[in-house]
């Protein structure tokens, strides 16, 4: 079963999101219909960029290197944000 790292983005204010989880279609889902209480001020909300690991794990650890200073130099490095 895979896991994803993702990043979603705001279309109200043009910021990011991030997160891991299992099934990534049913999660922007979750997000936009204001199910999450740290982003339902912030809906609607597109999937910006994901990566498949193959543990929950490895995709938390992903997650957290996003938010990371090294993880957005990473990411403003490869033009992802």
């Amino acid at each position: 079963m895979p896991y994803y790292a993702y990043i979603l983005k705001s279309l109200k204010d043009y910021g990011y999101y991030h997160g891991h989880t299992v099934n990534i279609n049913n999660r922007l889902k979750t997000h936009n219909s204001k199910r999450v209480r740290s982003t339902k001020s912030r809906i609607s909300f597109v999937m910006h960029y994901f990566e498949i690991f193959q543990t929950r794990s490895e995709a938390y650890l992903q997650e957290l290197f996003f938010k990371s200073a090294k993880g957005k130099i990473y990411l403003k490095g490869k033009g992802i944000i």
